[in-house]
């Protein structure tokens, strides 16, 4: 019979006072210490949020007053502090079609832009309300949640609530909103997702871009509000991805750190997520879309899933992304979208139609 080992003898992990951890070789004091500090770093964020969320947003309530493109600059900070208070980047790949917008954008001809991606979490809006001047379209359930609906208001989001009886309520006030100078944010998904994949486009998100033709002999008022021949909105598909946390690629397991899908609570997600140093985001911009060169909104929203799902694939396995082209007509896209080149020359010629128009309008009046 072997002789039963000495306490002396018996290895450390086979102790009965100390239980073996197999995940990870530091000491315990270690481990003691690393947690420490990260409850301590979320803490310090969450109390720098608590300060900035209500004060910036306060700020954003007194700039509806003030006409223009102030509120959607504005909104652009509030969102570009957050990710810095929690230590999130953001890279951008590709480049971004459209301007601030406001109404004197419409004047003078510049269409609006629908921006479409796909949706993983609460993070996706504070990563693209950084870099895109644009109001997004949320769920009409965020509406009544206690401050996130506050602040979705006072940030001019508008709710929808996918039911029949207000679809066409709801519709108008999309198209009002891009007539009068604002760009929006869609999720076409329609809910968010584990990160793993790309769910399929609901065509009916894309209904405000691709309007029904009326058939001859049809009354118009079936289409209450509609766009200028012209502008109607393009489409920009994007992909977002989480793609750097500690300064290393993400794996698999760790994409539910970003992730909130499900019936995940917001809370402890929000803290979880706190405690991490560093992490990153990677927004791909495609080129756009025109809805009028495709037959039907099915086809419009095939060819922006299409784009979205093969760059959040490349940007999940860590490849160099592809901006995926459009179909469009150059010379109906926004000057900053253009080649510089290109693009002083468009603004000299808008510069000198403008003048002529302004000539045109005085000798009419004389």
């Amino acid at each position: 019979m072997t002789p039963r080992p000495s306490d002396q003898t018996r290895p450390p992990y086979a102790s009965p006072k100390k239980k073996p951890n197999g995940l990870s070789p530091l000491p315990a004091w270690v481990e003691a210490y690393f947690r420490r500090t990260a409850d301590l770093r979320a803490a310090l964020r969450l109390g720098a949020l608590v300060v900035w969320v209500p004060l910036s947003v306060g700020f954003e309530a007194c700039l509806l007053l003030v006409p223009g493109t102030p509120k959607i600059r504005w909104t652009r900070v509030i969102w570009g502090v957050l990710c810095r208070i929690i230590g999130l980047q953001i890279h951008v790949v590709g480049q971004r079609v459209g301007t601030v917008g406001g109404l004197k954008a419409r004047q003078r001809g510049e269409r609006p832009v629908i921006y479409i991606c796909n949706h993983m979490s609460w993070l996706d809006v504070p990563v693209l309300g950084t870099i895109l001047p644009s109001v997004f379209v949320a769920k009409g359930d965020i509406e009544k949640w206690p401050i996130m609906g506050l602040v979705s208001q006072i940030g001019r989001t508008i709710f929808v609530s996918r039911q029949r009886s207000t679809t066409g309520r709801e519709r108008d006030e999309m198209i009002r909103r891009m007539v009068e100078g604002d760009n929006l944010v869609l999720f076409p998904e329609g809910t968010s997702s584990d990160g793993s994949r790309v769910l399929p486009f609901m065509s009916a998100f894309f209904a405000i871009a691709k309007l029904p033709r009326l058939k001859e002999g049809m009354d118009k008022s079936l289409l209450p509000i509609t766009f200028e021949p012209g502008m109607t909105p393009l489409i920009q598909p994007v992909s977002l991805v989480y793609d750097r946390l500690e300064d290393l690629p993400i794996s698999r397991l760790r994409r539910p750190v970003f992730s909130w899908y499900g019936d995940m609570d917001l809370g402890p997600h929000v803290w979880a997520l706190l405690k991490w140093k560093r992490s990153r985001a990677t927004v791909l911009l495609h080129e756009p879309l025109d809805p009028d060169m495709f037959p039907s909104r099915k086809a419009l929203a095939q060819a922006a899933w299409k784009a979205v799902s093969i760059g959040a694939a490349e940007l999940r396995q860590n490849r160099k992304p592809t901006v995926i082209k459009g179909r469009f007509n150059p010379a109906t896209l926004p000057a900053n979208f253009l080649p510089p080149s290109v693009k002083k020359a468009k603004r000299i010629l808008d510069r000198t139609a403008s003048f002529f128009a302004s000539i045109r309008i005085i000798r009419i009046r004389l």
